[in-house]
């Protein structure tokens, strides 16, 4: 049977309760991706400090987001499927060890390289957080509310976004770079010892049905199987399309821009960052409500953010003048907030198409596809600089090739993804009627 359920749909039979019991396990989940990304993002406002402290260039400077993006993209297939065959907790134990290492490492780092190394190594540990959370989601709330747990495990993410932008920002310039590092990686232990504590798979009464493990043939027919599903290849390329200029901005390039390219101050930039974050979680709240009761506007959503995106970056880029006035970049931060919730949206094509045991797998396919267009254009972005002799404009107008390409895959599948939903749908309704002998 399919696991189908839209708004006003009844629950069905067995299905998770959800409550305040959920709400609990499920925020620790939360509490460990919300970690991660405050260490995902400390390079966001470090970028400057650590071409001085490692005497790199733009595109050594690159390296560091793509080569932890590199590892994250990918590291999304396999903890796909050790979520479905381990667990939750288990995953993430292990993600936070790795990260909160990583993080520790980047702290005394002494070389480039081995900095290099410390930002794979949290990487790796990153990957293992949103599919884990996402899991959680679907194992303790109602299908019925898949959206919105998931915009909000986003709005959670962006969250630590915002205490990276102020609070490690902040310590970074005031106690120096190693103790600011290595002052943070404090908040891994502690959502370690919390997710050892309280954190559980499922419900009880809820177990998922056991399954064999059957070795290789078993990883090629999930990978394949999920992969087959229009809806998974339709959330791999939303994902791609909406999350990438927001997440490029924010990880590295955006304070670079804006205090190099626009001639502001590191104060403002900082600020300007803080609005992309602070938008981002209130669009998510908006997104989450509307496509919980309107199923059908996953599509306008996504694609009217990448157009908006293109829109402001286009006129920011072309503006004739040395520097783009504060009110159109103020729109463009305030819009690049939408993307991160935009890219959610993507979770919400492939997780209809996909049973239960399939979900970590379907979820890390998705994934990737976001993390594989920032860690293009990151590298689009340092290479074109050094090309260019730090032109921003052009640097920055690699943003497009990707758009372009990620719509003309979303135009391509969205039918083909419609009709396998509605005949999943349709299945799926008859299936649940009971006839009486």
């Amino acid at each position: 049977m399919s696991n189908i359920t839209l708004p006003g749909d009844p629950p069905p039979e067995g299905a998770p309760p959800g409550g305040r019991r959920a709400a609990a396990v499920w925020g620790i989940g939360v509490s460990v991706y919300f970690v991660a990304v405050i260490f995902r993002t400390s390079l966001g406002v470090a970028g400057l400090d650590a071409a001085d402290r490692f005497d790199v260039n733009a595109s050594a400077l690159s390296t560091f987001s793509i080569l932890q993006l590199l590892v994250y993209a990918g590291m999304q297939i396999p903890v796909g499927l050790l979520v479905d065959r381990l667990g939750t907790k288990k995953v993430l134990a292990i993600g936070v060890v790795l990260f909160t290492a990583g993080q520790l490492g980047f702290a005394f780092s002494p070389t480039y390289g081995t900095a290099l190394a410390s930002r794979a190594l949290l990487g790796c540990g990153d990957a293992m957080t949103f599919i884990s959370v996402l899991r959680l989601g679907t194992r303790w709330f109602p299908a019925r509310r898949g959206p919105l747990v998931a915009q909000l495990a986003g709005l959670a993410g962006m969250a630590g976004n915002l205490v990276s932008t102020l609070l490690l920002a902040r310590l970074l310039h005031g106690i120096g770079w190693t103790a600011a590092f290595a002052g943070s990686a404090l908040a891994g232990v502690v959502v370690l010892v919390l997710l050892l504590l309280f954190l559980k798979d499922h419900p009880e009464g809820h177990e998922p049905q056991p399954f064999p493990h059957r070795g290789t043939a078993y990883v090629r027919r999930q990978i394949a199987e999920s992969w087959r599903e229009p809806g998974t290849r339709l959330g791999l390329w939303v994902h791609f399309t909406t999350q990438f200029p927001a997440m490029v901005f924010l990880l590295l390039w955006g304070m670079p821009f804006l205090v190099e390219a626009q001639g502001l101050s590191r104060a403002t930039a900082g600020e300007l960052l803080t609005l992309v974050v602070l938008s981002n979680m209130a669009v998510g709240l908006v997104y989450g409500q509307v496509v919980a009761r309107h199923h059908g506007a996953r599509l306008p959503l996504a694609l009217g953010t990448v157009g908006a995106t293109a829109l402001l970056w286009a006129a920011t880029l072309a503006y004739p003048g040395d520097h783009a006035p504060m009110w159109l970049l103020v729109a463009l931060c305030t819009v690049l907030g939408a993307c991160g919730p935009a890219s959610m949206l993507g979770f919400d094509f492939a997780r209809p198409a996909n049973p239960p045991e399939r979900q970590g797998t379907a979820s890390g396919i998705t994934n990737m596809g976001g993390f594989v267009a920032s860690m293009s254009t990151l590298l689009a972005i340092g290479v074109l600089l050094d090309a260019t002799g730090d032109d921003y404009r052009i640097a920055f107008s690699s943003v497009f090739a990707l758009q372009a390409l990620g719509v003309s895959q979303i135009l391509r599948l969205r039918s083909r993804a419609a009709r396998r939903e509605r005949e999943r749908l349709v299945a799926s309704r008859v299936s649940s009627v009971h006839v009486p002998a």
